[in-house]
């Protein structure tokens, strides 16, 4: 799948934010597969100087903008303003309010060319409305959906609100979460440079996030502000995706197969296998392809075995990425060491019911591997190690399938 998540850098949230020239055309559908293309509209307030909860100074800023956004100096920019700013922007959006999606089309009419599909709690920008529909822009697309499948105005804003999704991603190397908003408060985790967390509140200099140890604050001096929605997509994007979630999938099986020629028990044994602790429980994995299952039965064998951020040993140590990234490579598949990108690998899968065995389920600052029956393996925190907990202990971002 894509991830289509647009973020711009503002000294304060203005008004002023500037949509780039997209669009949609829809009337609804119902019988067309589900599939979540995650952007919209972005966030990102401007950077302190207080280095006390940073490991390192030296971090930069990457920048992504299909928004534009004005950098407007002497501009109050108050939590109060900032507040109001948002709810503005909210009220111009275009919300899809149905069971899948509704088409794009090129005219206010159903004999309009399908331009792409804004799918369920998708968001695009108002532009106008004529006879019954909604002329809106969103991703790469610009037309028309029908306004009885869509909330605009004030009834969008609370929608807004529920659908949209605020994450805080880190700009420094190594970032403390504490348990109170206070640089003299305990540390409760620390979380990696590039992590995204999904926040839960926010006040003066701070934001509260989820991790893995619980809820905690983190220093507003480290971190970007971004909210994401998602947004239509075109019939070519939409082309482009299948095809190249195929062309992975065809990558990660010959790759899994090049895996086990070369290595007959390499789905069950490898040098990190000598020493896994036996798990005192056993479990039973779901069913699915053969590959998801084997990825699956191999990570339950270190069950049982240490947490080590930073890690990627599944022995002697990992963190969660480092356990899915070095499961992973046992079946000559390449992940990368970072619970946030592997939100973008694979392609996804659309609600947990459609969850198989080594789907990754990924959740704010965190990733695990999913076995079925509602059970995932995970390397959770240094208190527990790597465990098998329920799949919903958290709030799923996303399910991503590698196979």
């Amino acid at each position: 799948m894509i991830r289509k998540v647009t973020k711009a850098a503002v000294g304060v949230l203005t008004a002023s934010l500037a949509f780039s020239t997209l669009g949609i055309t829809a009337d609804a559908e119902e019988n067309a597969s589900s599939v979540f293309i995650s952007g919209g509209v972005g966030f990102m307030l401007a950077q302190g100087n207080n280095k006390t909860d940073s490991l390192t100074s030296n971090y930069s800023m990457q920048l992504e903008g299909i928004l534009e956004a004005s950098d407007l100096d002497g501009i109050e920019s108050d939590e109060r303003s900032a507040e109001d700013t948002e709810e503005e922007l909210y009220r111009n959006l275009v919300i899809a309010q149905v069971r899948k999606y509704v088409n794009v089309r090129s005219i206010p009419s159903e004999e309009g060319e399908i331009l792409g599909k804004l799918y369920n709690n998708s968001v695009g920008t108002f532009i106008s409305e004529e006879n019954g529909w909604y002329q809106i822009t969103s991703g790469n697309v610009t037309g028309y959906v029908k306004a009885d499948y869509c909330v605009t105005g004030d009834d969008a804003v609370e929608i807004a609100k529920q659908v949209g999704k605020r994450f805080a991603t880190v700009t420094t190397q190594t970032l403390f979460v504490r348990k109170e908003p206070s640089t003299q408060a305990s540390i409760l985790s620390m979380v990696p440079e590039a992590e995204e967390l999904l926040i839960l509140d926010e006040v003066e200099g701070w934001v509260q996030v989820d991790v893995e140890e619980g809820t905690g604050w983190i220093s507003k001096d480290y971190v970007e502000i971004h909210s994401e929605f998602v947004q239509a997509e075109s019939k070519e994007e939409e082309a482009a995706r299948l095809k190249k979630e195929e062309a992975e999938r065809k990558k990660a099986r010959e790759a899994a197969a090049k895996a086990a020629a070369a290595s007959p028990n390499s789905s069950s044994q490898t040098s990190d296998t000598t020493s896994a602790a036996a798990p005192a429980t056993s479990y039973s994995v779901g069913s699915g392809s053969a590959e998801g299952v084997a990825v699956a039965e191999y990570a339950l064998q270190f069950v049982g075995n240490p947490y080590v951020y930073g890690g990627t040993s599944l022995t002697k140590g990992a963190d969660c990425s480092g356990f899915v990234m070095s499961v992973y490579a046992n079946f000559g598949v390449s992940l990368p060491h970072s619970s946030a990108a592997d939100r973008t690998q694979g392609y996804a899968v659309d609600g947990l019911e459609n969850a198989q065995p080594g789907d990754l389920i990924c959740y704010s600052g965190h990733v695990a591997l999913y076995i079925g029956n509602g059970q995932i393996v995970h390397a959770s925190n240094k208190r527990t190690g790597i465990i098998v907990s329920n799949v919903d202990y958290r709030k799923i971002l996303a399910i991503r399938r590698i196979f």
